[in-house]
């Protein structure tokens, strides 16, 4: 009788008490209003943005000053001088190893009035494709300079053969005489972003995985020997100008650039929002890189393109950037080349259109430097 009565009464007491703790914790959150919760995250927020901010901005000349060490007695020198940066970049795109797995696989590709190939080359579990072109002359006896000719983030190869933004400027370096290699990056921001988070978890980078397929294509197409191997340049557009300012400083076998629609004072269009440019974020995740802001905004990176050539080309109706912040960036890049007695080798062509390719001033540029005798293989 005493136990049937009381162990129901138990058990009650039971689960009375170990609800308590929840209901506690619950009443708990009610310790501090929705309201004040919400501000104190935002001012929270607001101290670490400011805080990066500082760090990357205000702060970055002086840590900068710290982290090269150039040498500009002469070209040589300022290659060796800029290598542990040059390795410290290489961390940042982070370039996995990726190893031609099978031979080449050549298909003819039709781009108009254009016959190239489409070329597949087997690195493992994926390709690196691109399209080939070369100019009626090039031959065994006559061998010509070859473009790296990079597309943007919303296009693809056969862009560089077309209107529009690009001009056909492929095509332009086809009549000026140079092979073109057009590699296909994978486009749309949706999908790099994708890739990105995939990349970052994996310690590489998508431009550092791009660089790669980029450097084994090479590797099979500068055997040919209708291509002067000792005569390679490249040119992007938009994101192709990014793998441009990224790959160079990497690739030594690319001697000469143009970048079209990239360049930019990077810190502010990185960190600082503004209505006089667009911004990457919220909607671009794929082009925040880990470590890029420590030391290697654009004219810094292109200390380690130097002494090579290098033209900027960039439209003042091109949104990307405010051009007199482009134009201040540039010139701090252009002393890299001052210091070496070689002003002639950087060059800006800014124009008073958009996100675009000047063509004849690119093929100028690249036939002055590249286009000289062939060399001997």
């Amino acid at each position: 009788m005493y136990t049937r009565f009381y162990k129901p009464l138990f058990c009650l007491l039971t689960i009375f008490l170990l609800t308590q703790p929840f209901k506690a914790a619950s009443q708990n959150n009610k310790l501090i209003s929705d309201e004040a919760e919400t501000a104190r995250t935002d001012a929270y927020e607001k101290q670490l943005e400011n805080y990066l901010q500082h760090y990357l901005v205000d702060e970055y000349e002086a840590r900068s000053a710290k982290a090269w060490n150039r040498d500009y007695s002469s070209p040589d020198a300022l290659v060796r001088s800029v290598e542990p940066n040059r390795r410290r970049w290489e961390a940042v795109l982070s370039p996995p190893v990726l190893t031609k797995t099978g031979p080449l696989a050549r298909k003819p590709h039709f781009l108009g009035d254009v016959q190239g190939e489409w070329i597949e080359l087997p690195l493992g579990l994926i390709t690196a494709q691109a399209v080939l072109a070369f100019p009626a002359k090039a031959s065994k006896q006559k061998p010509v300079p070859l473009i790296i000719v990079q597309h943007g983030i919303g296009s693809s190869p056969e862009t560089s053969f077309s209107p529009g933004g690009y001009h056909e400027y492929a095509k332009g370096l086809l009549k000026a005489g140079f092979a073109v290699l057009v590699p296909m990056n994978l486009r749309s921001v949706e999908r790099r972003n994708n890739i990105e988070r995939y990349a970052r978890l994996a310690g590489t980078s998508l431009p550092g995985i791009e660089l790669v397929r980029v450097q084994n294509l090479l590797d099979v197409v500068l055997a040919d020997p209708r291509v002067d191997a000792e005569r390679v340049g490249m040119w992007g557009v938009s994101l192709g100008g990014m793998a441009t300012m990224f790959w160079m400083p990497l690739e030594p076998r690319i001697k000469a650039g143009v970048v079209s629609g990239w360049f930019n004072e990077r810190r502010n269009k990185m960190v600082i929002k503004d209505s006089r440019y667009s911004s990457f974020a919220p909607t671009e995740e794929h082009a925040f890189f880990n470590g890029w802001l420590t030391e290697f905004t654009d004219y810094d990176a292109v200390s380690m393109i130097a002494p090579r050539p290098l033209m900027i080309q960039h439209g003042k109706k091109d949104g990307i950037a405010h051009w007199p912040q482009l134009i201040e960036e540039y010139d701090k890049a252009k002393v890299h080349y001052q210091k070496l007695n070689m002003p002639e080798k950087i060059e800006l062509t800014l124009h008073e259109g958009g996100h675009e390719a000047v063509v004849e001033d690119g093929v100028k540029f690249m036939t002055r430097w590249l286009n000289t005798a062939p060399s001997k293989k």
